[in-house]
């Protein structure tokens, strides 16, 4: 977190240049509309989580240019002077609407969209993709690994190994918006009441003669929290023996209970079920098992599929910087302009490729859900002003293989972009961090089992309402004749 310095010139260089030309046209007050989304969720999986609206509320209740800004651009020798004077006064006056956080989103719908002068609109493209881009990748990432632990608590201990300190605090709101339990951050639970968590590393036990009294003078100072780090020598010789040893000594004659036993190292499966064995055996059967060690949703599916003994999972550098898959795409793009009588002019970028051709016009993101079972059914995007009738049958279509139909009735429809700005004055209160948890894995518990599969998902369709789709369509022979 950078709380003392000024963001606003984290932007790309050329929002700058372009903006300046704009002005010098005579265009920087035309209104402009810009989409931002994604075009492949990150590992290959069904679907990603929405994350980073707070921070982008924070950012543009915020933005404005320093004299240290100003004289910064005027050193460059190529701005105009009039346009740095309009930078000197600037405020914030754009709409924004927003995907709340904690939704899952899916490819090429819009899920934050900007409508205002185009010199604004267009300055914000880095700080919007920067922040949802990161925010989401990690609230993805960690959906995944609290799905593969089946319930048992997932707590974030990537701090350590995050690229840089932005990363490690914000990486550990959006893996709490995701469905960890908490994190090893503390900062993060200061700044966005997400519960800090941990126990000890290994140099605590080091630092005492024996591990018996490392583990017994960490039993007395925290007794009503006590985890006991197992793996530093030996976790079937010493470790446990160790820790059951002092659970008898320390904790019993106190009338408490150990919290756990953490595994850190070695063969997590084989051992969590030679521990759970002892420590029933030993008359603490209430006693968990954690482990930790380089873990990701695969080796734990993996671990319980064999029968590992596990009751919760500290995961890191796998979670906080989604090893396997580092990028989330999105992409800002140009999707309308208006006219001086206020018309909307729908703009298409043309790519061979056709997932780079970009869907024109002002838009809104509608879910539909069964009203028998609650699952979502599939995402129409629409034209802004478009309603969809709940009370009668509506025809949904791929919008690349039009001949996939279907025709859904007895469903509801749930418009998702919300405004979050109106003339550059807030209108959206975000939920709190513990709300934005809850709602997220209520609406993960709406997808099929089909989407939330992590090899070969089931592929969640994203249509186009006929009259998008047909403006799309006409934009498209247009410029290609």
């Amino acid at each position: 977190m950078a709380d003392k310095l000024n963001l606003t010139l984290l932007t790309d260089f050329y929002e700058f240049t372009m903006a300046n030309g704009f002005f010098s046209e005579g265009m920087g007050d035309k209104i402009a509309y810009f989409d931002m989304f994604f075009r492949t969720v990150p590992s290959d999986g069904g679907f990603a989580i929405m994350a980073g609206v707070e921070q982008l509320i924070d950012y543009f209740k915020n933005l404005k240019f320093t004299n240290e800004d100003i004289e910064y651009l005027r050193s460059k020798k190529i701005f105009n002077e009039k346009y740095l004077n309009y930078l000197a006064n600037f405020k914030f006056s754009c709409d924004v609407w927003a995907i709340p956080e904690g939704t899952p989103i899916f490819p090429q719908e819009p899920i934050v969209t900007v409508r205002g002068p185009v010199i604004e609109a267009q300055f914000l493209e880095t700080m919007i993709l920067l922040t949802v881009n990161h925010q989401s990748l990690i609230a993805t990432k960690a959906n995944r690994i609290v799905r593969a632990a089946e319930g048992r608590p997932v707590m974030e201990f990537g701090s350590r190994r995050a690229q840089g300190a932005d990363a490690a605090i914000l990486g550990a709101r959006a893996a709490y918006i995701g469905g960890c339990c908490g994190t090893a951050c503390a900062i993060s639970d200061r700044e966005y009441n997400v519960p800090a968590l941990g126990t000890m590393a290994h140099s605590w036990i080091q630092m005492f003669d024996t591990e018996y009294e490392a583990f017994k003078a960490y039993a007395r100072q925290y007794p009503d929290s006590c985890t006991l780090l197992i793996d530093t020598y030996n976790v079937l010789k010493s470790g446990l023996p160790n820790a059951i040893k002092v659970f008898d000594e320390v904790l019993k004659p106190m009338g408490k209970r150990p919290k756990g036993v953490r595994i850190d190292s070695g063969d997590i499966t084989y051992l969590s079920k030679k521990c759970r064995k002892i420590l029933d055996d030993a008359g603490y059967s209430d006693c968990g098992i954690c482990a930790s060690n380089s873990l990701d949703e695969y080796i734990i599916r993996d671990t319980l599929m064999q029968g590992a003994e596990i009751t919760s999972f500290g995961v890191g550098e796998r979670l906080i910087t989604s090893k396997e898959s580092p990028i989330f795409g999105g992409v800002y793009k140009l999707a309308a302009v208006e006219n001086e009588d206020g018309q909307i002019i729908p703009k298409i970028k043309i790519s061979e490729n056709v997932a780079k051709i970009t869907t024109p016009g002002f838009k809104q993101v509608y879910r539909l859900y069964s009203k028998e079972t609650g699952a979502a059914i599939a995402d129409v995007v629409t034209l802004f002003d478009e309603v969809i009738d709940n009370e009668k049958p509506y025809e949904i279509f791929d919008p690349e293989h039009v001949w996939k139909k279907k025709v859904v009735t007895d469903f509801y429809a749930r418009p998702l972009l919300k405004q979050i700005f109106k003339n550059g004055e807030c209108v959206y209160e975000n939920p709190n961090l513990e709300a934005l948890k809850e709602y997220c894995e209520l609406e993960v518990d709406k997808l099929w089992d089909e989407v939330k599969r992590f090899e070969n998902p089931h592929t969640y369709y994203v249509d186009l309402s006929k009259p998008l789709w047909n403006m799309k369509y006409e934009l498209l022979e247009k410029f290609q004749k």
